[in-house]
């Protein structure tokens, strides 16, 4: 059985979690609203420049390339902006996880002691009982970090498919294009 102390300690423990967590979080959201301000500020300046260059187009084939170097570069400003995004992301998520993962073993730790604590006080004859409880709780545990490696494995493999699709979306935004002229 825990006593107050205990019980106090565990308690502050996991307040500061919760806030540790919460301020990962928010510096996550602070990273996302700055890069949204970029992109913004980026977004006004390029406007106001395309459209001093709209002003200044006096045939066609001025206004045609024009259009070709305003259009080709943004496939690659798109990716790169979702690049950081999911930089940011998963910088968040992986602080997450780790603090989640310390949590949890500790957690599991705690557990086995309260076992621990509770076999001197019971009864004799419990003993199986108790051990077959361990060996549930180990099992679980192994299970847990065996998904855990898995998921970690996928999301590798996912950010590497992504980084993947991203270079040849951009690299496909690169390749020039022939317009047809109409007469």
């Amino acid at each position: 059985m825990m006593t107050a102390d205990q019980l106090v300690a565990l308690h502050k423990k996991n307040v500061t979690t919760v806030f540790d967590l919460a301020d990962k979080t928010l510096a996550g959201v602070e990273k996302l609203a700055e890069l949204n301000l970029q992109a913004i500020k980026a977004l006004l300046a390029e406007s106001a420049e395309h459209t001093q260059a709209a002003l200044a187009v006096k045939d066609m084939q001025d206004l045609v390339a024009l259009h070709n170097a305003i259009v080709q570069p943004v496939g690659e400003k798109v990716a790169s902006y979702h690049r950081h995004v999911y930089d940011i992301a998963s910088g968040v998520q992986a602080e997450v996880t780790k603090v989640l993962e310390a949590q949890a073993q500790e957690a599991h730790k705690q557990f086995l002691a309260l076992l621990d604590g509770m076999v001197k006080n019971a009864p004799q004859g419990t003993e199986p009982a108790v051990a077959a409880v361990k060996q549930a709780v180990s099992t679980a545990a192994a299970a847990m970090e065996s998904v855990q490696k898995a998921v970690k494995q996928a999301a590798e493999l996912a950010d590497a498919n992504l980084k993947a699709v991203a270079s040849t979306a951009v690299a496909a935004t690169k390749t020039p294009r022939t317009a047809k002229a109409s007469a």
